[in-house]
């Protein structure tokens, strides 16, 4: 009797957990199976939500898949960065997410990546089964799971590690870019004292001080500002300290401005430089967009200059800061992926828009000529002959090197970088310049933040 009651009971509980692990394996194929089969491929109205880029640069990237699918109905619709986590949550959370939504390598790879199907097959339909070959590894790896599963398809890629110069103010005042701290302290002296600033950065927003501050690190000792992010070093390093002692003499030596701290790099600095308020900035080669004349049209409107004048924009490298003759590095990631919603009921067709704009030569194309991201579809380039730049003679040169020395680089930016690291360099940063804190106790502050994540 005993024996039978308890073999029934055992039936039961069989049965229910082949219940629950066919449940548990049906959730796991809706959000990473990969099989974004749901609905049509070939039509269909899907919804695309991103922080970048700009719509007007999706309305073209649609407007060129829309050649090929025209029966794919895509409706774009730009959310701040800093509400992106406040909006995507809950969307994600509900049945009426967006079909399509942004990933960037890092943070939001952690947050959201779940919520997005494997598209890894889709890619390999369309590129073969060596597709990784053809795209640029780190838009790759940047968004792929410690699984393997590929939660988004990068659009293409941005890095950071250089300045740009407005190349009138500096003719105009016989200047050359600046190549050491020495030649960047004497140029923004010159600039002053003809009552125009030199050198903006918004200090306020802490991405920006993280570019800054790895490019100091690179120029100290190149590779180990990744190192450091990886726990492979600890943030006590010498290097750091020297690192954070180099950020604090720019602020005495008048290269960053009175005030910075309290400046954010959007809109602030990219307004004051665009108003020509001041002659360099520090941005990364998203800013090739401002290169145009559409371009620096729309950014000096946004500015707020009643009488918009176009001037050219140059990259220009990092100053070795350090003197050790290092050479200056750019750093990236992929700047997004598209994601497809593991709850979408339009999973094919928002597959299709994902896939296109990610590994298709048209829509690889059309990133490349927008100037905002470089494509991750290796052989891509932009089509400088179409693309109308305020000064060819001057840009096109310096754009295409740009250009070339980003899609060559593989350090990262952003994907070795936790919520909590990027906040403590924030703290560093920001009690460095402000005197709060010195180079040495700042440097503390660092490794605290990543001991506690379990780096070291």
């Amino acid at each position: 009797m005993f024996r039978s009651t308890r073999t029934k009971r055992l039936v039961r509980l069989t049965a229910v957990l082949a219940a629950a692990s066919a449940a548990a394996l049906g959730l796991a194929g809706c959000s990473g199976s990969g099989a974004g089969s749901a609905g049509s491929a070939t039509s269909g109205n899907i919804t695309w939500w991103g922080w970048t880029p700009q719509p007007n640069n999706a309305k073209t990237y649609i407007a060129d898949f829309n050649k090929k699918y025209p029966n794919i109905h895509v409706t774009y619709k730009q959310v701040t960065i800093d509400g992106w986590n406040a909006a995507l949550r809950p969307a994600l959370a509900s049945s009426n997410g967006p079909d399509v939504f942004n990933i960037s390598p890092g943070q939001y790879m952690t947050a959201f990546a779940g919520s997005a199907i494997d598209l890894k097959p889709a890619v390999e339909k369309a590129l073969g089964s060596d597709w990784k070959s053809k795209l640029a590894p780190t838009n790759v790896t940047g968004l792929s799971t410690s699984s393997g599963k590929l939660a988004a398809v990068s659009a293409g890629s941005t890095s950071a590690g250089s300045l740009w110069i407005n190349a009138d103010l500096f003719k105009k005042y016989d200047l050359q870019p600046p190549k050491t701290l020495a030649d960047w302290k004497n140029v923004c002296s010159v600039f002053k004292s003809h009552g125009v600033g030199c050198f903006v950065q918004g200090v306020g927003q802490v991405a920006f001080d993280q570019d800054t501050l790895q490019s100091i690190a690179d120029s100290v000792q190149p590779g180990m500002w990744t190192k450091a992010t990886q726990g492979k070093v600890k943030w006590t390093d010498p290097v750091f300290v020297k690192t954070l002692d180099i950020w604090k003499s720019m602020f005495k030596d008048g290269i960053f401005e009175d005030g910075a701290l309290g400046v954010q790099q959007y809109p602030d600095a990219s307004n004051d430089f665009m108003s020509q308020k001041y002659a360099m900035v520090m941005m990364g080669t998203w800013y090739m967009q401002y290169a145009t004349q559409d371009g620096m049209s729309a950014a000096i409107s946004a500015a707020g200059v009643g009488t918009p004048v176009k001037f050219p924009i140059l990259p220009i490298s990092f100053p070795d800061v350090a003197g050790k003759g290092n050479p200056a590095t750019l750093f990236g990631d992929s700047d997004y992926g598209l994601a497809v919603n593991a709850k979408s009921k339009q999973q094919a067709a928002a597959t299709t828009f994902a896939v296109w704009l990610g590994t298709s030569k048209a829509g690889q194309q059309a990133i490349a000529d927008g100037l905002n991201d470089i494509p991750s579809l290796k052989g891509v380039n932009a089509n400088w002959d179409a693309i109308k730049l305020v000064d060819p003679t001057t840009q096109k040169s310096a754009l295409t090197t740009l250009t070339q020395q980003a899609t060559a680089s593989s350090e990262p930016r952003l994907s070795t970088v936790s919520a909590n690291l990027q906040t403590a360099i924030g703290v560093a940063a920001t009690t460095v310049a402000a005197g709060k804190a010195t180079p040495a106790q700042a440097v503390q502050t660092l490794q605290t933040a990543s001991t506690s994540a379990g780096s070291n």
